[in-house]
């Protein structure tokens, strides 16, 4: 129970084992108790009921702060937390945790999208500066020849002046890659079917369909949604479209990949690829993906990653600060967009 003149909303996080402590700092865990009233120790992995703290705490709270590993807002955990007023959320995708019920609700819930999207996009910017400079293909070959060699002869097709780079889909982070391009003598193309001419235009891409962008781009980064519509849209069509020696960029989802398309092509030598996501996320041990030369595969890490949690509790916290004083959220989440985004 609160004291009666604490007029502080009261707090619960909920996220998976170990998260809050990576994602929030001492000073962090300061601010937030300065905003609401909350437990900064008491961690909700499960809201079903199984631990009384929880429960106590899930049927006083006003907001709850989630990240990764949140376990879903079903209708029977909003019916335990009867002063539910917002989510905020403090990573990117809010699908896994927020149900039709939070809507039904009218639960306001923000996302740090916006501050997760950052580093995805900067990862991409360097994948694509050097997948245009040969980078990974000219550090392997250097280890293994050891000696005198004409490298500019080798690397003649390489360079990043008036390349071409295709952008699959202007979601957030695709529209930063966009930003982020912009100081470089690359021309941009853009698949997005939600982009008009006009959107295009303010973005300063050439919008064209997809087929087309494969054709005409020597690297493709996919940066749209994961949805029914969009699974291996990168199929064996635009594969085969795409110009021998290009790269294929993908920070998305693996199941917008057709990874059995893909693979022969790899295999081949015809395309590289850089992959930071993958269908199964962790291939088989026996994937060829480890092993190719002209493929750099990562591990799930181009989002925020180590320091860059801290961003996303930043945001959080700022979203919090205003749910206190009333505002608006800066990043709501609009559940009639969620069927097109991430």
């Amino acid at each position: 129970m609160h004291h009666p003149t604490d007029n502080r909303p009261a707090a619960l996080l909920a996220m998976g084992p170990g998260i809050a402590d990576r994602l929030l700092t001492a000073a962090h865990r300061d601010r937030l108790a300065g905003l609401v009233r909350v437990d900064p120790g008491l961690v909700a992995g499960d809201l079903t009921g199984c631990d009384p703290a929880v429960e106590a705490a899930l049927a006083e709270a006003e907001v709850l702060l989630t990240c990764w590993g949140a376990p879903p807002l079903t209708a029977s955990v909003l019916r335990a937390a009867p002063r539910l007023r917002a989510v905020v959320h403090a990573a990117g995708t809010v699908k896994q945790i927020v149900t039709d019920a939070c809507w039904e609700r009218g639960i306001a819930v923000s996302s740090a999208a916006g501050a997760n999207a950052l580093p995805v996009a900067e990862y991409t910017l360097a994948a694509i500066l050097f997948a245009g400079k040969g980078v990974l293909a000219s550090a392997l070959r250097y280890r293994a020849v050891r000696a005198g060699h004409d490298w500019h002869g080798e690397l003649a097709e390489a360079g990043n002046y008036r390349r071409t780079v295709g952008i699959v889909g202007a979601s957030r982070v695709g529209r930063r890659v966009i930003e982020l391009l912009r100081p470089f003598d690359l021309r941009v193309l853009l698949y997005d079917p939600y982009v008009d001419a006009a959107g295009a235009a303010a973005l300063g891409v050439v919008r064209v369909p997809l087929d087309e962008l494969c054709a005409r781009s020597s690297v493709v980064s996919v940066h749209a949604p994961q949805v029914p519509a969009t699974r291996h849209m990168i199929g064996a069509a635009q594969l085969a479209a795409m110009p021998d020696g290009a790269t294929l960029v993908n920070t998305s989802r693996g199941s917008l990949i057709d990874e059995d398309a893909l693979l022969p092509e790899l295999v081949s030598g015809r395309l590289n690829a850089v992959l930071d996501v993958t269908e199964p996320e962790l291939p088989a041990p026996d994937s060829p993906l480890y092993d190719l030369d002209n493929v750099l595969l990562t591990p799930h890490v181009a989002g925020s990653l180590g320091n860059e949690l801290h961003r996303m509790a930043d945001h959080a916290l700022d979203e919090i600060e205003r749910f206190t004083k009333g505002e608006p959220f800066a990043e709501p989440v609009q559940p009639a967009s969620l069927h097109r985004s991430a």
